[in-house]
């Protein structure tokens, strides 16, 4: 079976795939955070959601984990670890800090499976990169995953991904498309209304006092 990367499910942009991948745990950087990959049918979901696999390969795929649940329970396991060891690389560097040898030699292993199934492919014009692969693999949204981190990483945009500004420990990375770099928050609706509502509060705080001193 042939797959043609899909150039859109990598490009610099906010939804780039790999910060898509750190982002599938709420409260990240919390003492408590939320994980909403549990299960291989999860992992499954979000590959059919980020148009990695159809939803016939998700039916197969489906099937197979059913008659190998072991093998999609290791795969479950390899793709949370991947994804942390991705999210703690892009934290090192927006804390200007260096990435564990650890960490890059769980994303380079995953690069090497991946490259092991890359191929050029004539395209309708020119020339395309595809996935060569047997539709059995279970584990190949972790190849895409993999090489969305590595080609971020090695791009000059690296300095455009960031992580929200609150303070809770939301966690969440994004890749910052402001002119200015600007950008703070996972959402404004989200942590950053909640941060302005904080601030209101506080400024009504401090005038409470000022009148009452």
């Amino acid at each position: 079976m042939i797959n043609t990367i899909k150039e859109e499910s990598l490009n610099l942009a906010d939804g780039i795939l790999c910060l898509d991948f750190t982002n599938t745990v709420g409260w990240h950087a919390s003492s408590k955070p939320v994980e909403r990959l549990n299960t291989y049918t999860d992992l499954l979901n979000w590959s059919l959601e980020k148009g990695l696999i159809s939803d016939q390969e998700a039916d197969y795929l489906r099937q197979q984990a059913s008659l190998h649940s072991d093998q999609a329970q290791a795969v479950l396991e390899h793709a949370i670890e991947l994804r942390e060891a991705i999210y703690h690389i892009f934290l090192a560097n927006i804390n200007n800090m260096t990435a564990q040898a650890t960490d890059l030699d769980v994303l380079n292993y995953w690069l090497q499976v991946g490259v092991l199934h890359l191929k050029i492919n004539s395209a309708e014009k020119g020339f395309a990169w595809n996935w060569s692969e047997d539709e059995s693999s279970l584990d190949q949204m972790l190849w895409w995953a993999a090489l969305s981190a590595g080609r971020l990483l090695a791009s000059e945009n690296l300095a455009r991904v960031g992580e929200c500004a609150d303070e809770r420990g939301c966690g969440w990375l994004f890749y910052d498309t402001s002119r200015n770099h600007s950008r703070r928050w996972c959402d404004m609706n989200d942590c950053g209304n909640r941060a302005k509502s904080h601030r209101h509060y506080e400024k009504v705080q401090d005038l409470k006092l000022e009148k009452t001193a």
